[in-house]
């Protein structure tokens, strides 16, 4: 859904937090509340979002805002969705606001069965690959290869042994009116997704990279750049679900080397050049399953 940014508000909705510096997760709720406005009711479970936001007395929300249980997300906005119906509330968004450990392992229960239920709310997912905030432990996103404490890496062991689950896949097989996949490196495209969801009724997902200078061991004024090394390489893609039909929004001719991306974070700093061919393979086979999905 297109945007006139001309006539975006400079009202800001989340100001004042307390994240690490070139901190993802809040760059992407910020973007989204500028387009969800403020008749908007957030929730959001134990994660970095909630412990950098929710210090009393301090709140750097400037909307309604709930801290729920980690695994609970899913059942806490369906029952802000149901509560706002039966009070008559119009023009207001629910939105739930979780991380990738939240989201991809320990609330995908809930998350499934508003999913299912089709209740209106948007889901936004935002990745930085592993339990940051409890202490940079392996979740179901973290990428093969990457060290975290629970998978460390050094003699004989790699790191996570494991690709990252499809929660892309996982999602649009519930049906839901409509999902995507965003990044913060592309803030217009992010923009217009969330646009597009606060336009339609029923459960919206938007799952959205959010890379993590303290996690990731990056500089942290870089996190825009490996955002976009993240889809210029296709170990991140940008699609939309809707209606029935998966839709690729950016498609790179050819795909710059892996290496690029993951040489200068800490966390990827033990790959082997055998390492990157095999990242490369699997990339090249998950993108040939994407287009196979793709109604043109």
């Amino acid at each position: 859904m297109a945007i006139d940014f001309k006539d975006l508000s400079d009202q800001e909705l989340l100001y004042g937090q307390k994240t690490c510096p070139g901190c993802a997760a809040t760059i992407a709720v910020r973007l989204a509340l500028k387009i969800l406005g403020e008749r908007t009711f957030v929730c959001v479970p134990a994660c970095c979002v909630a412990a950098t936001t929710n210090a009393y007395p301090q709140m750097s929300f400037f909307v309604n805002n709930v801290v729920t249980a980690f695994p609970a997300t899913g059942a806490t906005i369906a029952g802000m969705a149901a509560a706002a119906e039966t009070q008559g509330l119009e023009d207001v968004t629910i939105l739930g606001v979780a991380g990738d450990g939240g989201t991809a392992d320990i609330g995908l229960q809930a998350l499934s069965g508003a999913c299912e239920r089709n209740d209106n709310l948007i889901y936004l997912c935002y990745d930085n690959e592993a339990y940051m905030n409890t202490g940079i432990q392996r979740s179901g996103s973290t990428p093969w290869g990457a060290w975290t404490t629970t998978s460390p890496a050094g003699e004989g062991k790699k790191g996570e042994v494991k690709f990252r689950k499809n929660l892309f896949d996982i999602i649009t097989a519930h049906r839901v009116p409509y999902c995507a996949t965003a990044s913060v490196a592309y803030p217009r495209d992010l923009m217009e997704k969330v646009a597009k969801a606060k336009s339609i009724k029923g459960a919206k997902f938007i799952h959205v990279q959010a890379p993590c200078p303290t996690g990731w061991g990056y500089p942290s004024e870089k996190t825009i750049e490996y955002g976009r090394l993240a889809v210029e390489s296709g170990l991140w893609y940008l699609a939309e679900y809707e209606n029935g039909k998966n839709k690729l929004n950016l498609t790179p001719k050819t795909f710059k080397p892996v290496e690029l991306y993951l040489r200068g974070q800490r966390r990827f700093r033990h790959l082997t050049e055998e390492d990157y061919r095999l990242i490369e393979r699997h990339r090249d086979l998950e993108w040939e399953l994407l287009k196979k999905r793709v109604n043109v």
